[in-house]
């Protein structure tokens, strides 16, 4: 064979590849309304960025007819390239080449790519579209989803991993998307679940649809799996774009910082008046979050799920911040099960990678009832504080209202090594809300009292004076200040300034043990 022969069959082989399952397939997933895996990744990466591996990989498999169908690619498409310039490794199933099932051969493209990612510390980002295990393969697959959940478990915490879910992703497949960081989901096409809709009913008689039982809203709202829902395959793609651009490449690197033209001394007049003077009234904590950060630009995470909490990135001075607060418009704010669950996941990865964190707290307390306590409200609450306690990054909060309880403890206190804590004017701090403290504290008095309702408005007045109000803990040190509510932002940027070469170890451990 001479030299244009070999250029002759370097060509045909790769136009195989990048034909994928070939026209006829690609016109049906066109028609679905979604991408193919490589137009996925032109919409990701920079334009003539992207590198691929293992193009030429086929699978290895002759039983079942196998032999005969071999096609170049193998059914996921891997390498890597540059969003806005950043180094990203990348891989995108093939659902035109064997419905993108994981097969060993191409599990070893995939885990190519991680190894490069944890060796070179730069994001993964897995845009999963797949029928699940390969099954003329047999223990093969299975074996070559292990290798998979092996990294994914290696590079947590070193890494970001950002799983897109543009199709289905059922059984074994469902675990590397949940040990990455975050999850995006594509309303309308995208399911994941471990057993399917026919398995269930044929063990439980229980009757469910796709999209009931794993569809992009059902994890966004029911399950929390997912931390997005995106409207298309493109909204998909400019999701993971967003949020790369708070995080850090890896966990020895600082979050990216941009420059900002919002005033660091912007003061807001509106924050004054943002919080009701009855306690019982609620607000939207959404409001006052952006109305203190760079632009009002605010990128919530889990927006769905547990909304008595919120989560999400935003920048102070053009610097990347993670941001907790209670959301008195749902539940009051309260922490339940969910919300506690989904702080300290938040909180954690927030630690992992040098994102400091900002927690904005009006919290009542933890849910009571009996359905939480017996479904572990102890042990799940314990896994926010633990979060909070482990962290070592720069962590401020402002307490706007609300501080009752253990709650005031787990919400980034100064107790657990906050290192800047402040209060509104508005903050009330005590073990409980006054009405509730007053009726034990003075149960013989009330049951006196000619004019009940009287003496109980009375002795409300003088606990929250005496017990409720943020100078006691100022005077105690436990607030380094109580500022003015439209000074937020300012404050809050100069102390992350302060803090920018934070350093902070915990006790040497081979790792900690959550209540997990």
């Amino acid at each position: 064979m001479n030299r244009e022969q070999r250029l002759a069959e370097l060509n045909r082989r790769r136009e195989q590849s990048l034909a994928g399952g070939g026209p006829e397939r690609v016109a049906k997933i066109h028609a679905k309304g979604c991408l193919t895996a490589r137009e996925r990744l032109e919409l990701l990466l920079d334009p003539g960025s992207f590198v691929e591996i293992g193009g030429f990989v086929t699978h290895r498999t002759r039983d079942f007819g196998m032999d005969a169908r071999r096609i170049t690619g193998d059914g996921v498409v891997a390498g890597w390239g540059a969003v806005e310039g950043r180094l990203v490794y990348v891989f995108a199933q093939d659902f035109t080449v064997f419905g993108g099932t994981m097969s060993e051969a191409n599990a070893r493209k995939i885990c190519a790519i991680m190894d490069l990612a944890l060796d070179n510390g730069a994001p993964v980002i897995g845009l999963n579209d797949s029928g699940g295990a390969r099954i003329q393969e047999g223990v093969l697959s299975l074996g070559a989803y292990a290798d998979v959940f092996l990294r994914n478990t290696l590079a947590s915490g070193v890494v970001p991993q950002i799983s897109a879910i543009m199709g289905p992703c059922a059984g074994g497949a469902v675990y590397s998307p949940a040990i990455t960081d975050f999850t995006i989901m594509v309303e309308g096409t995208s399911h994941m679940f471990v057993t399917g809709p026919e398995v269930i009913k044929a063990v439980t008689s229980e009757e469910v649809s796709f999209e009931d039982l794993g569809g992009a809203m059902t994890h966004n709202t029911k399950s929390g799996v997912a931390h997005f829902a995106a409207r298309d395959d493109a909204d998909a793609i400019r999701h993971v774009k967003r949020l790369l651009s708070f995080l850090p490449s890896n966990n020895a690197e600082d979050a990216p910082r941009r420059e900002s033209k919002d005033p660091i001394e912007r003061r807001d007049a509106e924050l004054a008046t943002l919080v009701p003077d009855s306690a019982d009234k609620p607000y939207d904590m959404k409001d006052l979050v952006r109305r203190v950060l760079d632009d009002g630009d605010f990128f919530e995470v889990h927006e769905h799920f547990a909304r008595n909490l919120i989560v999400g990135f935003g920048r102070l001075n053009g610097r990347p911040v993670g941001v907790v607060g209670n959301q008195p418009s749902v539940l009051a704010g309260v922490l339940d099960i969910d919300s506690s669950v989904k702080g300290a996941r938040f909180v954690r990865f927030c630690d992992a990678f040098n994102v400091p964190l900002v927690t904005f707290e009006d919290v009542p307390g933890f849910l009571p009832g009996t359905q939480q306590e017996w479904s572990g409200i102890i042990r799940h609450g314990a896994k926010l504080l633990y979060a909070y306690c482990e962290a070592t990054v720069p962590k401020l909060t402002v307490v706007v209202r609300k501080a009752y309880g253990g709650a005031y403890d787990v919400m980034s206190s100064k107790h657990i090594r906050g290192d800047y804590n402040v209060a509104w004017p508005s903050a009330e701090m005590a073990v409980m809300g006054a009405e509730g403290a007053v009726n034990i504290l003075y149960r013989d008095e009330l049951a006196k009292a000619k004019d009940a309702a009287g003496e109980r408005k009375k002795r409300v007045a003088e606990y929250n004076e005496r017990f409720a109000s943020p100078w006691i803990a100022a005077e105690l040190g436990y607030l380094d200040d109580v500022i003015d509510p439209v000074d937020t932002r300012p404050r809050l940027i100069a102390a992350l300034e302060m803090l920018q070469n934070k350093r902070q170890s915990l006790p040497f451990k081979k790792h900690g043990n959550p209540p997990l």
